[in-house]
């Protein structure tokens, strides 16, 4: 309970300090206006911010998905909504997500972001990354009756 209180008290210093903006990765997607992919014109480039572009929706697709519904459409949903507007997980409508009380500190979305684009770099100018192998998931029953495979 101690660092849930610590934790409010940081976030309410950081939307002191920048103001804040609409939670649920809305200001991420609404970032994604700035970025004119039709006006790009080396392919290499145009790739990259469309990886960036996708990146960007990325938070709200996964909110989405964790909410039962096709993260895609909610994107879309969320880019043709008014400024403000994105999912409220909770009645799984797109809406004013300030009237409903879902904010961000702008500081902690700009460093997120501010760090995202760091580690990218850092990766893409790396010769080499170590990372673990994946953990190998045990199979899981067939749909229908379980353990009844081979049956034929």
């Amino acid at each position: 309970k101690k660092h849930r209180v610590e934790d409010a008290l940081q976030a309410t210093r950081a939307a002191l300090e920048e103001g804040i903006v609409p939670g649920g990765g809305v200001a991420l997607v609404n970032a994604v206006e700035a970025i004119k992919l039709d006006s790009i014109d080396d392919a290499d480039e145009r790739t990259g911010a469309a990886i960036i572009v996708r990146a960007l929706e990325e938070p709200i697709r996964q909110l989405a998905q964790n909410a039962g519904l096709e993260g895609s459409v909610v994107v879309s949903q969320v880019r043709e909504a008014a400024k403000g507007n994105g999912l409220n997980v909770e009645t799984g409508q797109v809406e004013d997500l300030f009237a409903a009380g879902i904010i961000d500190p702008t500081m902690v979305t700009r460093s997120a972001l501010q760090n995202a684009a760091s580690i990218a770099k850092n990766i893409l100018t790396t010769e080499a990354v170590v990372a673990e192998p994946p953990e190998k998931q045990p199979a899981g029953a067939g749909a229908g009756m379980p353990d009844m495979g081979g049956m034929m």
